[in-house]
């Protein structure tokens, strides 16, 4: 099947009821990044931060057999190389700016909404080391994860080095990056890289439920949250209680953090705005 880039977009977002959606599109490629897909990858992301209405992200890939593959060998590979020369205009705003492709996958410590990760499929390479950027990962039965960087002579230098060891432990996180082979959704599970594995036509149904419960928290709360845990990771003690203690701050600022109380001791549901006290 050929490419569909010039018909249908490689990446697709959608927002509803405090969700953004964002979906890998490429089924036919096993939904490898391309040039245009990284590219619209890193307005999507400055889209969702500056956009109140947007609580949570559930990020997904088209399609039952992969969430992605990693950088597409025929189109991202040789660009990120210098190899070829860019055609049309997605390949040359990714070749004006190559670093697109870590803010593309969030290679950071910068972006504070949740990201709940549906894993329809295969996570390899690249597509591997983006789950690692999200923060509910519920994974379908049928999927496998692998870095398999050390096996193409590359390193998974996606974050993947950076994060592996503190998510899970030193031994699996070796085993991940250096042995270069899949694994299993089920070891996924059982070492702590994933949250739930269900049956391959649930996934995104659970992962869904997951960021509709999300968005009944206050949203300056979720990111505050998010962002004392990931900015004090392996920090020590004193610094992060400093880092805590700043996001505790700046959320008590908000109206929400009065209406919570409020609706509490009201016995009725709390109506979250995001909005900073005055």
């Amino acid at each position: 099947m050929s490419d569909h880039n010039q018909t249908t977009p490689h990446l697709l977002l959608e927002k509803r009821n405090g969700i953004a959606y964002l979906t890998l599109n490429r089924p036919e490629k096993r939904n490898a990044f391309s040039p245009e897909m990284i590219v619209r990858l890193c307005d999507a992301w400055v889209d969702i931060e500056n956009d109140p209405d947007v609580r949570v992200v559930l990020l997904t890939g088209t399609g039952n057999k992969a969430f992605s593959s990693g950088g597409d060998m025929g189109s991202l590979i040789p660009l990120m190389m210098r190899t070829r020369e860019p055609v049309g205009d997605f390949e040359e705003r990714f070749s004006a700016d190559r670093k697109q492709l870590g803010r593309g996958i969030l290679r950071n410590d910068t972006f504070f909404k949740p990201i709940v990760a549906a894993i329809n499929g295969h996570a390899h390479a690249g597509g591997a080391e983006f789950i690692l950027s999200t923060d509910i990962r519920i994974m379908s039965s049928e999927a496998t994860i692998a870095l398999t960087e050390v096996r193409r002579g590359l390193i998974a230098a996606g974050g993947s080095l950076a994060r592996l060891t503190r998510q899970i432990p030193w031994a699996h996180a070796m085993e991940l990056a250096l042995v270069g082979e899949p694994i299993s959704a089920q070891h996924a599970l059982e070492i702590g890289l994933v949250n739930r594995v269900v049956a391959p036509d649930d996934v995104f149904a659970i992962a869904e439920n997951f960021a509709q419960r999300m968005c009944l928290g206050a949203p300056v709360a979720l990111m505050k949250s998010k962002e004392a845990m990931v900015r004090s990771n392996g920090r020590p003690l004193d610094e992060a209680f400093a880092i805590e203690t700043q996001c505790t701050k700046d959320n008590a600022k908000t109206d929400d953090a009065k209406e919570g109380a409020r609706a509490f001791m009201e016995k009725r549901a709390p109506v979250f705005t995001g909005k900073v006290s005055k």
